[in-house]
């Protein structure tokens, strides 16, 4: 089975969250979107985890389901917190969950769920204050629960935000997390932002040896974040033998899915994910035929694997070049190396950016690869993936969210209602956004909505669009059209109505 997979977002106990970003409203927006696979999001949180304890049951798979009668009271006492829930109630659900259990499909509101939490670590090492993001992803309610009563046992206030800051080390916490789950899955969170990353210049380090220590071995994949994309990070020989994968981490429904990394499972089960993460390059006997034909990654394996990735534009990330957003200073790493690092305004440091970051780790390692440029691009069906030059990487996609593309199309605001309209016709119309904007055809898309609509599906389709890169928290602006004369040259001879 093929599934679309976003296993990094926050529910509405983190900071700056939605307050729709409810079990429930996770799973409409999952359906909108065709993802058949999604994090819960801070399962750290003792109120979070009681919403998640009554409206998701185990499956038997390591995955969660919506409940098919939910049970308990609707409006949650607030002050209250998971003592309704324990591992002996949740074991006796769950044999009867597997037994009923259909996995999700493509564009369908009903997606599986992957016990998912974002953990803050700020703590000191080597002479310098780290502070480094990392997910955490379990197969049981029973571990979950285990991990965040030992954190809480040693001084973590997991009530304080649904992504905790702790004073553990990675590598304290490492130990922690695989003592309880030796199964649990450790990946570092957007591994190049500047403040809060592994890799980050503020707070991170030079390798995942140094961060994780003899943990480093357990570390089988890392998340690009929004202002980086698999081609930078091939480039890093740390992660030669680490998968590349991509997700939201978003903080609102409307932003599911802007990354998402798309697996190839034998059947849906944390066990196969796993796998899946653990063969960066996939099966031994096919790495030769997919050095040579990329494509042939997008076909179904005998085996779990990452098929692709789907990568939100880096250059519209907040962090990919270098800058002082204070003084409205942007530089590229070339004019980072001529310039400097100091803000020729203010005087003050300027915030590193993702490209400059990824030049200077690149820079201090031996044999190291030169510049891909995204590497190869092939057209497979009106769309362009990419792919290693010589290598086993599984491919990946770039795409711009289905609103912005209708937004810019129509002239409206993202968040006016004639865009919204637009949205929700169209998603449940096509099955989906990712299936509109990855396999139905422009003909059809010009025929049920707009020739402007479907024209810009294409244009991202095919990369041809214009993007004023990000740098220091400000994040970059996608232009599909260049200007309103190239849009008004779009055939609209035999356009049909409008949905309005």
């Amino acid at each position: 089975m093929q599934v679309i997979a976003d296993l990094h977002l926050h529910s509405r106990f983190s900071r700056a969250v939605s307050p729709q970003m409810t079990i429930d409203g996770i799973a409409d927006w999952a359906g909108k979107k065709g993802i058949g696979l999604v994090a819960t999001g801070d399962w750290t949180h003792p109120m979070w985890m009681r919403e998640i304890g009554e409206k998701l049951e185990e499956t038997g798979s390591g995955l969660l389901q919506l409940r098919r009668a939910l049970i308990g009271n609707e409006n949650l006492d607030a002050s209250s917190v998971a003592s309704s829930i324990s591992p002996s109630t949740i074991t006796a659900k769950s044999s009867e969950a597997a037994q009923n259990f259909v996995p999700s499909r493509r564009g369908t509101s009903s997606p599986l769920f992957l016990l998912s939490t974002e953990i803050s670590c700020i703590y000191s090492q080597g002479g310098k204050t780290r502070r480094v993001h990392v997910l955490v992803w379990v197969p049981t309610i029973e571990s979950a629960l285990k991990i965040s009563k030992e954190l809480t046992k040693r001084g973590c206030n997991v009530l304080s935000d649904g992504r905790p800051i702790i004073g553990l080390s990675l590598i304290n916490l490492s130990e922690l997390i695989l003592t309880i789950e030796p199964n649990a899955l450790i990946v570092p969170a957007h591994i190049w932002t500047p403040w809060f990353s592994v890799y980050g210049k503020m707070g991170g380090f030079e390798s995942l040896d140094e961060a994780f220590g003899g943990f480093a071995k357990n570390i089988y994949a890392v998340e690009t974040g929004l202002s980086s994309s698999p081609d930078m990070n091939w480039r890093i020989k740390d992660l030669d033998s680490r998968s590349i994968v991509s997700f939201s981490d978003a903080h609102s429904g409307p932003k599911l899915g802007r990354e998402a990394t798309v697996f190839d499972l034998e059947n849906g089960s944390f066990q196969n994910i796993r796998t899946a993460l653990m063969l960066p390059g996939q099966k031994t006997e096919d790495r030769k035929q997919k050095a040579e034909n990329p494509s042939s990654a997008l076909r179904p394996q005998s085996s779990n694997c990452i098929l692709y990735t789907i990568e939100f534009y880096p250059e519209e990330g907040k962090y990919h070049y270098t800058g002082h957003r204070d003084c409205n200073v942007r530089l590229t790493p070339e004019e980072t190396v001529l310039k400097g690092t100091t803000c020729p305004v203010c005087g003050k440091p300027l915030t590193q950016g993702v490209m400059q970051r990824v030049e200077e780790l690149v820079t201090q390692m031996p044999n190291a690869k030169p510049a891909c440029r995204r590497g190869r691009c092939q057209m497979i069906n009106g769309l362009k993936y990419y792919s290693v030059e010589k290598g086993i990487r599984p491919p990946f996609v770039m795409l711009v969210p289905l609103q912005e593309i209708i937004a810019e199309a129509i002239g409206s605001p993202v968040a006016s209602p004639k865009t919204q309209a637009q949205y929700n016709t169209l998603t449940s119309h096509f099955n989906g956004e990712f299936n509109m904007l990855l396999h139905t055809s422009i003909s059809d898309i010009a025929s049920f909505s707009t020739k402007e609509i479907a024209d810009g599906v294409r244009k991202v389709r095919i990369g041809d669009i214009v993007v004023d890169p990000g740098y220091d928290g400000v994040f970059g602006v996608v232009k599909i059209w260049k200007s309103e004369q190239e849009k008004s040259l779009v055939d609209r001879s035999k356009e049909q109505l409008g949905l309005f």
